[in-house]
C-alpha cells in the first residue's frame, strides 16, 4: 500500500479486507487526504479518496487526553453513530440525538460534525456505542477519536471528511472485512 511502511504494516489484522489511510501533510498539520483501499484476491486497489481534516496541532505518536493531536496508527474500526438515522451502515449503527450532540458552546460551523460518525477503536472498547466513556488506557490517554462530518478546518483529535465520504464510507465499510484505519503524517506512515 502506496506511504505505509512496515512497522504499521505488521499492525493490520490478517483477514483485513479494507483499510482507510488516513495521509497527514505533516506532523504539524492539520490538513490530510482520507483513501479507502479494498483488497481483492491478494491485490489492494484504491477505491475512493477525500480531503480531510485531523488534529489542529497535527499528529502524535504518544496521544494525550486534549493535545489537539491525532494519534498515529492503526486502529479497528467496528462501530458507527451520530443524530441522523442510519443511512444505511453495515457497521453497527446507535441514532441518538443527545448522545451526539455537539456542545452549545461550540461554534456554529461544528453544529453537524457528528450528524454521522464511526468510532476509531483508539483507547475504546470495540463492539459499544461510538460514545462509550470506558477508556482502558486510562483517561489521560484520552479517547472519543472518531471519523466525523469535516467543518472546514483541524479537530481535537478526530479525522473529519465531507458528508458524502462519511456516508459512503458507513455503506461500504464492512464488519466481515475487518475494516481498519492506518492514520499519521506521512513520515510516521513511511517509517
Amino acid at each position: 500500500m502506496p506511504g505505509i511502511g512496515e512497522r504499521l504494516w505488521q499492525q493490520v489484522p490478517v483477514g483485513t479486507r479494507q483499510v482507510v489511510a488516513v495521509y497527514g501533510e505533516r506532523e504539524d498539520s492539520p490538513d490530510s487526504t482520507l483513501v479507502l483501499y479494498e483488497k481483492r484476491g491478494s491485490a489492494w486497489h484504491l477505491i475512493r479518496s477525500w480531503p480531510a481534516h485531523n488534529g489542529k496541532r497535527g499528529w502524535t505518536t504518544n496521544h494525550k487526553e486534549g493535545d489537539e493531536r491525532s494519534p498515529v496508527g492503526v486502529f479497528t474500526l467496528s462501530d458507527a453513530g451520530g443524530i441522523l438515522d442510519d443511512p444505511g451502515s453495515l457497521l453497527p449503527y446507535t441514532q441518538d440525538e443527545e448522545a451526539f450532540q455537539t456542545p452549545y458552546y461550540w461554534d456554529e460551523a461544528h453544529w453537524h460534525d457528528f450528524d454521522y460518525v464511526i468510532a476509531i477503536d483508539y483507547n475504546r472498547l470495540p463492539g459499544t456505542r461510538p460514545d462509550d466513556p470506558t477508556r482502558p488506557l486510562g483517561q489521560k490517554k484520552g479517547g472519543g477519536i472518531w471519523l466525523h462530518l469535516d467543518h472546514g478546518d483541524g479537530t481535537l483529535g478526530c479525522v473529519s471528511v465531507p458528508e458524502s465520504a462519511m456516508e459512503y464510507l458507513l455503506r461500504r465499510l464492512d464488519p466481515e472485512d475487518t475494516p481498519v484505519v492506518v492514520m499519521g503524517d506521512r513520515a510516521n506512515l513511511r517509517a
